[in-house]
């Protein structure tokens, strides 16, 4: 698997930077993935719906530790790249 295309939307709001969709082998896209200022620095979270006990699930996560930096650093890479505009 490998990402294939990433674009990142800043936004102006308090603790969420961005909003980010990421493509997989051209054939599979992710969006909504969130990329948050932590305390000491930006993190990825994916997307998520509130269920009837307001609570939040992820509707799209990583399975393993590997794939979760592999996408931490695409996203998190094209972020960094272009704050503030949309990137490819």
């Amino acid at each position: 698997m490998q990402i294939t295309d990433v674009r990142t939307f800043p936004v102006d709001e308090k603790r969420v930077k961005a909003y980010a969709s990421i493509v997989f082998d051209y054939c599979f896209i992710a969006r909504d993935v969130k990329i948050i200022q932590g305390d000491n620095k930006c993190f990825v979270a994916m997307p998520s719906k509130r269920m009837k006990d307001g609570s939040f699930r992820s509707t799209v996560h990583p399975l393993s530790n590997i794939t979760r930096q592999i996408i931490e650093e695409g996203v998190l890479g094209a972020y960094n790249l272009g704050v503030g505009s949309p990137q490819t």
